[in-house]
């Protein structure tokens, strides 16, 4: 399954356009004012992004051996310094030049340096990516500032607004992104077309604060992270185990309802496992280290498909049977680099709405494009009405190495892909180079009510590891077929899904999957009985419900539960008490001062059985 995570903003994806050229250009103003606040600073790769652009610096070490950073008053100074660049209108000009050339330029520039090797033999751009063929080695220059680029950037300086722009944050970056390699400091800052696109930005990043998953998930309760568990291995508090329950409960109704079955798998197997299946070499830096017993190696899992082509295997399967669907909500562990975890996007232990389907190669579209229809499905339900599909293939330069070494059927898969997804009605992206190892995927990017993107979940096909295990089914000629296998996740993992629904609705869940559904409050003690008695008989319901049977005064109780996020209130004293009934306060301000308790009860049943989005 794919595990990455992108953000982006309601201004679009970012291209080769005058938005770009701004931020690449930008981003060559800022390498030239830090160059000029700190004269020994050794630069590295400064693209531009979605939202702005970067620059990567090495400071040198302090007297304790430790990277110097970038202070708020540094990016201050840098900013004022970019202004005063910007101000002389200085032309951006382009010449190509030889290797031998460049190593000259940037004779004192070591990552420079690095990367000219890798244009010089073909291997690498000028930022590092890896490439198909030998590039033209360029450098575009402005001021006194010349960098290796191949552009495109603005006529010149003046070109960018100096009100427009602004500098973000600082965070520490290994080169070339190998945490065995030195850390660098990557100053972010984001550039827009005039000052209301930046304020509009700007905006859009504080109430991404305020909806940071990490920020709601301790507010509410949900989750927690310790480091006597360790890094990246969340631990689930009550809240947050209603929210998972309730998720792994939606996939399993729906993949019942489009003929799943349900298998299950231990969470650690033999090396020989993992080797069978091709994975080790591939995934071996992203797996834990083995643990030996009694001369045998163990790895803990870090994906569920190996042990579905074992169940697939373990009894014969003829055309009619086809196709098979195993889902399964897999615990998977994989050793994520110390600096890639964030919260709950990022983790090393993950349950995984993992499924695989075994399928002839006729049925191929249909089951393809019925996976795309669990998404759609989902979008509606999670209100997600933007996202993208995108197309990953491989790149022929990593035949062997990086995919599977067989051109045919990549060639042949990826048209399949294609056709179905055209055939279908599904607009879609591609993407080289980014297939799985044994085979091309269709990722799903969304984008939260706020607009912040997130890589949530995969449709991956895979020609290859099927003949590995030498998984077959005999087909309508009496010969024996290999299926193919179409790898899933429509909601992601557990942890990325509520990561990204704590960020969606801002803590606000509709009614089914909020973890307190209903809170009693009674006005004065003297109502405490007749507040316990509605909590019984909503619990008895199925209603996740708690009774506020303390001593604070009722509008204290209010707020608390408004600061949970509770979505009905019910305020119960001497009228209700009389009436058999509540005064209801939902959690958008709603008000009914006098609903009969069981027309009450009969709503929210209602609105939990069908997943409803509204109160």
């Amino acid at each position: 399954m794919a595990e990455s995570i992108q953000e982006s903003s309601q201004y679009g994806e970012i291209q080769q356009d005058d938005l770009y050229k701004l931020r690449h250009s930008a981003a060559h103003i800022m390498a030239q004012a830090v160059l000029a606040l700190y004269p020994e600073a050794k630069i590295a790769i400064g693209p531009p992004i979605d939202t702005g652009f970067y620059y990567d610096f090495d400071l040198g070490k302090n007297e304790q051996g430790k990277p110097i950073s970038f202070t708020p008053e540094d990016l201050e100074a840098i900013e004022k310094r970019m202004r005063q660049i910007i101000g002389g209108k200085h032309t951006f000009a382009y010449r190509e030049v030889s290797a031998d050339e460049a190593r000259q330029l940037f004779a004192d520039q070591p990552y420079k340096l690095e990367l000219i090797e890798g244009l010089a033999k073909g291997e690498v751009d000028e930022y590092g990516n890896e490439i198909a063929e030998a590039p033209v080695i360029s450098t575009y220059k402005h001021d006194s500032f010349e960098d290796l680029c191949r552009g495109p950037h603005v006529e010149h300086t003046g070109k960018i607004p100096s009100d427009a722009f602004k500098l973000l944050t600082v965070a520490g970056a290994y080169w070339r992104g190998d945490e065995h390699k030195p850390m660098l400091q990557r100053i972010y800052g984001t550039a827009w077309r005039n000052k209301k696109e930046l304020a509009a930005y700007l905006k859009q990043l504080e109430e991404a604060r305020e909806r940071d998953h990490r920020k709601i998930g301790r507010e509410l309760e949900i989750f927690i992270f310790d480091e006597e568990v360790g890094p990246g291995l969340p631990l689930w508090l009550p809240n947050g185990a209603v929210i998972i329950e309730e998720l792994e409960q939606l996939a399993k109704d729906v993949e019942a309802e489009a003929g799943y079955d349900r298998v299950r798998s231990p969470h650690l197997a033999k090396e020989d496992l993992f080797l069978h299946s091709g994975h080790l070499p591939y995934y071996a830096e992203s797996m834990y280290p083995p643990m030996e017993l009694e001369g045998v190696r163990y790895y803990v899992k870090p994906m569920n498909c190996p042990f579905h082509h074992k169940l697939y295997a373990a009894k014969l399967h003829s055309y009619r049977d086809l196709p098979v669907r195993f889902a399964e909500y897999g615990t998977c562990y994989r050793y994520e680099k110390s600096g890639e975890l964030f919260g709950l996007m990022r983790v090393r232990s993950m349950q995984m709405n993992d499924a695989h389907i075994y399928c002839a190669e006729s049925q191929f579209e249909q089951e393809f494009m019925g996976v795309i229809a669990l998404y759609r499905r989902y979008f509606d339900l999670f209100g997600i009405d933007r996202f993208v599909m995108r197309l990953s293939t491989h790149h022929a330069k990593g035949l062997g190495k990086k995919y599977v070494d067989n051109a045919r059927l990549w060639a042949k898969t990826e048209d399949m892909v294609r056709k179905a997804m055209t055939h279908g009605g599904v607009p879609f992206v591609e993407v080289p180079d980014e297939a799985a190892f044994y085979g091309p995927k269709i990722d799903v990017q969304i984008w939260s009510a706020i607009g912040r993107e997130f890589t949530l979940a995969t449709n991956q096909v895979d020609f290859a590891v099927p003949e590995r295990f030498d998984l077959t089914f005999i087909n309508s000629e009496g010969a024996q077929e290999t299926p193919l296998c179409i790898h899933r996740a429509p909601l992601s993992t557990h942890e990325r899904m509520v990561g990204f629904l704590l960020e969606h609705y801002a803590g606000n869940f509709p009614v089914w999957l909020s973890p307190e559904q209903v809170r009693v409050i009674p006005i004065t003690e003297v109502h405490n009985d007749y507040a316990e008695r509605i909590r019984l008989q909503l619990k008895a319901q199925g209603i996740r419900v708690q009774a506020d049977l303390g001593s604070e005064r009722m509008n204290n109780k209010i707020r608390q539960a408004q600061l949970m996020k509770v979505p009905y209130m019910l305020v119960v004293g001497d009228q209700e008490m009389a009436n058999e009934s509540v005064a209801l306060r939902k959690r958008n301000g709603e008000r009914n001062n006098s609903l009969p308790l069981g027309e009450f009860t009969a709503m929210v049943k209602e609105k939990i059985a069908t997943r409803a989005a509204e109160l």
